[in-house]
């Protein structure tokens, strides 16, 4: 996470942007007594962002403004009653768990798809955590902000280092992807798709009592293409081990990733347990023109964006508010 330094002097407001995530691989290893499923995975933050702003109050309590942007995100409702969303957890758990006395006004304009497989909630969570924990000078490492966004949610650790990560364990394990030595980044451009609905992380994994496996390189190899900013080798590697499950009960996902690979991108995955899809490009024009085909192919109604990957740290903060 990269904070600018331009919040006011009495660091009582911030601005952030959360940025979503893609899955390049995702192997589901098996399951737990507990019922939760053990995972390798490997995730790329992508510049699509959810905006938060944080102002300290010394009242003691939380309050959450919720903008949905783009209309059509499904269980925008859910998100804007502020007693449910991952962002009022987070503050309610950093303010329990900090002993700190004040509260906070958070205003969240959400773009990343809901329920969509992007990661926008759980990244909403790891950037309360991480901007709180400044505003209210409450000094928690980066190690127990890690342990409040697990008990939160599996994909909220992956979240808050905002790079390029291979995840595993329940998502408590998370491992950094740097360049490699005398690599420069080159810039992975990715079309991102969304049918209009969203799916239930839980009842995918719910139905993973039989899962596809990965190869044996295809882990280290996906890795390989991020250190070396490969997109070629990245599309020969992807991987989804809920890929199957998702198309089986949910087709129409299915025929818009078949228009993904149509419209000519390098390959196309589900990202996490979905809806959303992405299709690797080349380039940037290579991308406007998989986006400009698969709207030709899939319909106008389908919601895409043409994004870049952004593999180090990329959540960046602004401050003070603007009015």
């Amino acid at each position: 996470m990269v904070f600018a330094a331009l919040m006011s002097d009495a660091r009582k407001s911030l601005k952030v942007q959360a940025p979503a995530k893609i899955n390049l691989f995702l192997d589901v290893l098996g399951q737990r007594d507990t019922g939760y499923h053990d995972i390798s995975s490997i995730l790329l933050p992508v510049s699509l962002y959810d905006e938060l702003e944080f102002e300290v109050i010394d009242d003691d309590f939380i309050e959450t403004s919720v903008e949905i942007i783009d209309g059509w995100s499904i269980d925008g409702d859910a998100w804007k009653d502020s007693s449910e969303n991952l962002v009022t957890a987070a503050a309610r758990i950093l303010k329990e768990a900090s002993g700190y006395q004040g509260g906070a006004k958070i205003r969240l304009r959400k773009t990343i798809p809901i329920g969509g497989g992007l990661g926008g909630g759980s990244s909403d969570a790891a950037a309360t955590l991480k901007s709180l924990n400044i505003l209210w000078e409450t000094g928690l490492p980066d190690a127990q902000l890690l342990e409040i966004g697990f008990r939160l949610g599996c994909d909220v650790p992956s979240l808050f280092c905002c790079q390029a990560v291979h995840v595993q364990g329940l998502g408590e394990k998370v491992r950094l992807i740097s360049a490699a030595p005398g690599v420069d980044r080159r810039e992975m451009w990715v079309v991102l798709a969304n049918p209009g609905f969203s799916v239930s992380t839980s009842n995918i994994y719910a139905l993973c009592s039989q899962y596809l496996t990965s190869s044996p390189s295809a882990s280290t190899n996906m890795v390989s293409a991020v250190q070396n900013s490969d997109v070629e080798l990245a599309a020969k590697n992807l991987f989804n081990g809920l890929e199957d499950i998702v198309f089986r009960k949910y087709p129409i996902i299915k025929m818009l990733a078949e228009h993904l690979v149509e419209a000519g991108s390098l390959g196309a995955l589900l990202s996490g347990s979905g809806s959303s899809l992405f299709g690797l490009a080349r380039d940037e024009g290579h991308a406007f023109d998989v986006e400009k085909r698969l709207h030709e192919a899939a319909g106008s109604s389908v919601w895409t964006r043409v994004v870049k990957a952004l593999p180090d740290g990329v959540m960046v903060a602004h401050g003070p508010l603007e009015a």
